[in-house]
């Protein structure tokens, strides 16, 4: 197994040109299979809502929820850097409160950092947060918390004035002292330019292969979630049809008494 991933790795990194891998997991066994493939980073994503809970966004996710899974995952995780979703309105209030909240999830949870969404708006928070000893990862572009602001799952920064925006979210997000940036579902260019502005890294997800590193949610990309197929996202298994294939082969090997065999009985 290899080292320890900290913030100092993915800078170096950055610096050499090597690219950061990240995963989403939420459960124990996941997480085990992410950290024996070495991979850099571990999310435990507020998707888990969605792509766990089956709720419709990841809205109703909650600290409790996000400090549970951690805790799952923290169990499988020795050297991935492990990152924890704050959830909707968990820190938009104000940095104080943001502060107990991500202190909590730290503090409970394991997570070695957390990751919050939007731009000048949470830079007072993440800086109390930082200034406390919290690392703190931002998130720009399509932040699905903020959906029912979008109206929909649509690319962002398309616009040059979006685009600016955008680029200026992200120095200000630097500056209060994020470690790292997602930047998701943005135009390839736009995160380009991004990416070479900054001196922390970039890790994209649907923005293009010129960020410093990518993330997908593992659901997705073993093709588990079937709700909808992101453009972004390959599928490296269509593990869903499989599954389903699998449970069919077994309902059917009880229902003809073909289950459980002499070799499987005592």
């Amino acid at each position: 197994m290899g080292k320890k991933t900290t913030i100092k790795t993915l800078r170096k990194m950055k610096k050499h040109g090597e690219k950061i891998t990240a995963l989403t997991a939420y459960d124990s066994l996941f997480a085990g299979f992410l950290e024996e493939s070495e991979i850099d980073v571990i999310l435990v994503g507020d998707s888990v809502g969605m792509v766990y809970a089956g709720q419709e966004t990841t809205i109703p996710v909650t600290i409790d929820e996000i400090i549970y899974h951690t805790k799952a995952v923290k169990r499988s995780v020795k050297n991935s850097l492990l990152v924890a979703d704050m959830p909707f309105m968990s820190y938009e209030v104000n940095p104080d409160e943001t502060l107990i909240n991500a202190g909590r999830i730290l503090k409970e949870s394991g997570a070695e950092s957390v990751k919050m969404e939007g731009g000048k708006e949470i830079a007072d928070s993440v800086t109390r947060c930082v200034n406390a000893g919290i690392p703190v990862m931002g998130h720009l572009g399509l932040t699905p918390q903020s959906i029912h602001k979008f109206g929909s799952y649509k690319v962002q920064g398309k616009s040059k004035k979006a685009g600016e925006k955008l680029l200026k979210d992200a120095i200000v997000l630097q500056k209060a002292g994020c470690f790292a940036i997602v930047l998701e579902k943005i135009p390839a260019l736009l995160a380009k330019e991004i990416s070479e502005k900054l001196d922390i890294p970039t890790i994209g997800i649907g923005a293009g292969k010129h960020t410093d590193g990518q993330i997908l949610v593992t659901y997705d990309m073993l093709g588990m979630f079937e709700k909808f197929k992101p453009k972004f996202a390959r599928r490296y298994m269509e593990l869903a049809t499989e599954i389903k294939k699998s449970i069919k082969e077994y309902v059917k090997d009880v229902k003809d008494n073909n289950f459980p065999s002499k070799d499987e009985s005592f």
